[in-house]
């Protein structure tokens, strides 16, 4: 495939970032598996996100997986999650994983995110918990929301992988929830070449990822005491040797945390360029036929989003290959490809074009785009992207 002049992303591992592993490669016996710098990147972000507990993982996906994997002990007897028709498929595939049913709820669309109202009109007693996707980079919080959950006692996770530092009122997404997943894919905010990290201020949670992370044994959980329980309880197991749950490895690695604490000392100034780009991109492209009026207050852009007011097949068509044809990388359908509703792993399980129950996603599927949007982005470049999306 040929370079693209302007890609989804560019120079997301700088320099300092390798001559960081390096130096700890060149030591005469270095650790390389999960110890001591994935522990203190694992405080240094939590730190950074304002939270008690972080755990490093190898996916944003796999963050997902244990969240609704602790949901899952909390709730064997299963029930209702619900998810955003337009998120990344972890989201959804890990609620069927962990034998709950997925209930969708549209989005708004100037954040992405689910809608308030549509979520609360699912609301039930069956309902385990709302897993939100902050997609691309907007805050999909409302006080209305976190008011109406607190009440009722259902639990939020929020899905952060795409929204490093956004906000909600000056906190930190990802601080508000239960539980939080972050992804540090090499596009995202934060790159760790391949990583996640579950975040929670619940100490209980904190011990069951742990073990969840690495085969279930008791012995990776932090504290002496818990250990000491289920060694009580089993004294005919080698201590060593315990699995509370049957879990999974999804550890990380010391290269990839010395990556991750590298790149934290940059991401407050990243986040603050993307958003200026932003600015620049809204205020620049032809707002007679796209969308401009997006909700930035507390946003974190991850790309430039593309979304044309009306539906036209016909321009859409000569969108694209204008597009290609300079050198544009672009993501038809906005986050995880559009309207998750639509694949295949999912029929069977919901209705029949169940899709079209979701219209506002159901636009941004065949009339929304994400173009890249990264620090390194300049505003002669910015210029240049609007310049070719007005000329179509």
């Amino acid at each position: 495939m040929a370079m693209m002049k302007y890609p989804l992303m560019r120079n997301n591992i700088a320099r300092e970032d390798l001559d960081a592993v390096i130096r700890h490669l060149q030591q005469d016996d270095p650790i390389l598996t999960n110890g001591p710098h994935c522990r203190a990147f694992e405080q240094a972000w939590s730190q950074w996100l304002g939270v008690k507990y972080s755990v490093f993982v190898n996916s944003g996906a796999s963050a997902n997986l244990l969240s609704m994997a602790v949901l899952r002990i909390r709730h064997p007897e299963g029930g209702e999650v619900i998810v955003p028709p337009l998120t990344w498929v972890s989201d959804v595939a890990t609620v069927l994983q962990n034998g709950f049913t997925p209930v969708f709820a549209d989005i708004d669309r100037r954040t992405l995110a689910m809608d308030t109202d549509a979520i609360i009109a699912q609301l039930n007693d069956r309902t385990r918990a709302v897993f939100m996707t902050h997609a691309q980079g907007f805050n999909g919080l409302t006080d209305r929301l976190l008011a109406e959950l607190e009440r009722r006692g259902i639990p939020l996770i929020e899905d952060v992988c795409e929204s490093h530092g956004a906000t909600h009122r000056g906190a930190r997404l990802g601080s508000l929830g239960w539980m939080s997943n972050f992804s540090f894919y090499y596009a995202h905010h934060l790159s760790t070449i391949e990583g996640g990290m579950v975040c929670t201020n619940d100490p209980e949670v904190y011990q069951q990822v742990r073990m969840l992370r690495s085969h279930g044994m008791v012995r990776e959980a932090s504290d002496p005491a818990l250990r000491e329980e289920f060694i009580a309880a089993n004294p005919e197991l080698n201590p060593d040797f315990i699995f509370a749950y049957p879990a999974y490895n999804l550890r990380n690695n010391e290269i990839g945390a010395i990556m991750g604490c590298s790149q934290l000392t940059r991401l407050d100034a990243n986040v603050a360029r993307r958003t200026v780009n932003l600015k620049r991109f809204l205020g620049r492209i032809d707002a007679s036929r796209y969308q401009v009026d997006f909700e930035l207050e507390g946003s974190s852009n991850y790309a430039f989003n593309l979304i044309l007011k009306e539906p036209d097949d016909a321009f859409v068509v000569r969108l694209m290959a204008h597009l290609r044809a300079h050198g544009v990388e672009f993501r038809r359908g906005s986050a995880g490809g559009g309207n998750q509703v639509r694949q295949p792993y999912l029929r069977g399980i919901v209705p029949p074009d169940h899709h079209l129950a979701f219209p506002v996603t159901e636009h941004v599927h065949f009339y929304g785009f994400y173009i890249g949007n990264f620090p390194s982005l300049s505003d002669d470049e910015v210029d240049a992207i609007c310049d070719i999306v007005n000329s179509v």
